[in-house]
Order: C-alpha cells, then structure tokens, then sequence
C-alpha cells in the first residue's frame, strides 16, 4: 500500500516541533502540500526550509499563536479568504499540568480556548470548501486521557472529552459530503511535552527525572515511549484515500497504554 497526497494541500497546527513536525514530514512526504502554524516565526522558516529541501515542494506557513484566540481567528479567517484545504490537522500544545484542586475557572477557559475554540473556529472554515469538493479529511489530536483521565491533567482530560465529543457530532453531519473526521488518542510519545510533564511527576513523586521516566515506561505494554514519526504515518493514513470509510472514531495510538475497550 502507496499512501498518495499528491494534489492535496493540508494545513497543520503546532507544527515546528514534536507531533506536529513529525505530522507535516509524512504529508509531505507523501506528496502534499503543507501549510504549517506556529507563533515562532524563526521555527517555522527552519521547518519550511527542511519540508522544501527534503521533499523538492513548495510549502507555506502562518504565524499564530493558539494561546491568543483573537490573533487566531484573525489569522485564519484571513487565510482562507485566499486558500482551500483538503486535510486539517487540528494539533495545538497541551495546557498545563496539575489537578483538580490546583486549577480555578480562568484555568478551563483559557485551556477551552486553547484546545476547544481553535479547533472548532477552523474546522468551520475548513468544512465549508470540503462540502462543494465532496472530499475532506479532518483530523484532531487529542489524548488517551479522553478514555481514561490522569489526575494530574485536570484541563487536558476535560477540554480534549469536549473535542472528542463535538468531533462525533460534526462526523455524522458531514459524512454525506464525503468527509471524514477522526480523533487521535495520543499515548506517550518522546516529544517535549512528555519531558515537561515528567519533569513536573517527578517533581510531585519527589524523585528523580530517570526514575520517574522509567516508571512510566513500565506501564505501557510495548516498553518504550512511541516515536513522533509513527504518529506521523497514522495521520497520513487518516488523511488518504483509504480511511475513506473510517469517520467518527477514536483511535488510540498508544503502546497498549490504554486498558479500557
């Protein structure tokens, strides 16, 4: 099986680094044009350069920060006043960490924000081009923690169930249309969010970085943390032609991490 993108234009958030990077290496890779999105301008030149150099494309991106809506929807709404899309990756930084009892309301709305609003402000944008294309791939990064939340991720777990929930929605609206819409639940994957968030477990056990490391490794099934790059390749299979009748659905990449069905 040949994954082939070429002819489809995608455009994919936080996408400079981690998940996001690794996202926009296999699209393009398999041929597609990619627009990233990013706040650092610098970061996105770096990966625009290494998307041209290593796959002989052009590819484009916006500078926007996820964590300031206004700028946001600003943005985006004037990018695609000029652009169409055929796959979207809805991909933003996770919020902080910390429990129940360290975050007030300003915390959830800043993390609805972040995680809730973008996705559905350009979701929105995007869907509209796909309808008179009959075709579209829509696809959100979430986490595992929308089937089973970690007490230390308290505005992850709430706001990626609302992403998850809403995307089961908008699946079944759209369908007729020939969109797809699917959710990733994302396990842990060696990226720097998972260095942060050891790095704040460790803190908390009182114990040291390798330890707290190596404990969490312990719990997955496959014994290691997943490579950016395999997360890369489910989302190209996702956004090709043969996941055409795969919509709806949460779909765990996560070592074997999650235990309920």
């Amino acid at each position: 099986m040949k994954i082939n993108l070429e002819g489809k234009k995608a455009l994919v958030g936080a996408s400079t680094k981690g998940l996001g990077k690794a996202i926009a290496l296999q699209l393009a890779s398999c041929g597609a044009t990619v627009t990233l999105m990013a706040r650092n301008e610098e970061k996105l030149k770096t990966a625009i350069s290494e998307l041209d150099t290593n796959f002989n494309q052009k590819h484009d991106y916006i500078v926007v920060d996820f964590y300031d809506f206004k700028d946001f929807e600003t943005k985006t709404s004037a990018y695609f006043k000029q652009h169409t899309i055929d796959i979207l990756v809805n991909n933003t930084n996770g919020p902080e960490a910390g429990g129940v009892f360290e975050k007030n309301t300003n915390d959830y709305q800043k993390a609805f924000d972040l995680l809730f609003k973008t996705t559905c402000h350009l979701t929105m944008l995007a869907v509209e081009n796909m309808k008179k294309n009959n075709y579209g791939r829509i696809i959100n990064t979430a986490s595992l923690t929308v089937k089973e939340p970690l007490v230390n991720l308290v505005l992850s777990n709430t706001i990626r169930a609302a992403v998850a929930i809403w995307a089961k929605t908008l699946a079944t609206a759209v369908a007729p249309f020939g969109i797809t819409v699917n959710t990733i639940l994302t396990g842990l994957f060696d990226t720097e969010r998972i260095q942060q968030l050891n790095k704040f477990q460790a803190t908390a056990k009182g114990i040291s970085l390798d330890e707290n490391l190596k404990q969490m490794t312990q719990e997955i099934p496959a014994g290691r943390l997943g490579k950016p790059e395999e997360f890369g390749y489910l989302v190209a299979f996702l956004a090709s032609n043969y996941s055409s009748y795969i919509t709806g659905s949460n779909i765990a990449i996560d070592g074997g991490l999650i235990k309920s069905l």
